[in-house]
């Protein structure tokens, strides 16, 4: 099934993930979501060699690392494509102050992708005899949610080795605490661990990455209780 499907960015298959396949629904915050897709991006750019993190702040934590661009030359991906000139800037960006940046509207902006591409549709759902009306999206089909879930339980369960793509797709799955919704019957926890496990064997920048939206979500519940 998963060849018949192409590999969307990664952020695509995050957003699929993250919501329920028949009400639309999020399973997280929104906001919290978009920080997730915001590293999706950067993950992209970073495997495509396009970005990477400056190695004169290695020293820092990883959420304060500072970007750097190695192409910019744009890749006709929109989204992608307004990452790059957000970080034309000569000195870098600290990665969660990029993070906290870029995810002004990339909730919307990335659903609005997937409904351009016809992987989502949208709908109206009526509540109350049809007095208040609520806007969802859809997948189009049950393949496009399906395949990235499958792959990353066939990767929890040992039955495939992991690529740079469904290892980032692992840790920031594991991150947002979006395991569950992989609808596995081993223990929740017990499956974070093993994607958190995968993911840290890959790439040092993934992981930074993966850490800055685990720090930059964290601030975000944060937030919430004062």
């Amino acid at each position: 099934m998963g060849s018949r499907v192409p590999l969307l960015p990664l952020r695509d298959e995050l957003f699929l993930i993250g919501h329920d396949d028949d009400t639309g629904r999020p399973h997280l915050h929104p906001q919290a979501l978009a920080f997730g897709l915001a590293g999706a991006v950067l993950i992209d750019l970073y495997l495509a060699g396009r970005v990477t993190l400056d190695p004169a702040h290695s020293a820092l934590p990883a959420p304060e690392q500072r970007l750097r661009l190695r192409a910019d030359r744009p890749v006709g991906d929109l989204i992608a494509d307004a990452a790059i000139t957000s970080l034309r800037h000569p000195t870098g960006a600290p990665l969660r102050a990029w993070l906290r940046g870029f995810t002004t509207d990339l909730y919307e902006r990335t659903r609005a992708g997937l409904v351009s591409a016809g992987i989502l549709r949208h709908a109206t759902r009526r509540r109350l005899h049809g007095l208040l009306t609520t806007d969802i999206y859809l997948p189009t089909h049950t393949r496009w949610p399906v395949v990235p879930r499958a792959r990353l339980r066939a990767l929890a369960t040992g039955h495939e080795p992991p690529t740079d793509h469904t290892a980032a797709l692992a840790g920031l799955v594991a991150t947002l605490g979006l395991t569950a919704y992989l609808y596995l019957d081993t223990d929740t926890a017990t499956v974070t661990a093993r994607l958190k496990a995968i993911a840290d064997r890959h790439h040092p920048p993934v992981r930074h990455i993966t850490t800055a939206v685990d720090a930059a979500v964290g601030d975000l519940a944060t937030a919430a209780y004062r």
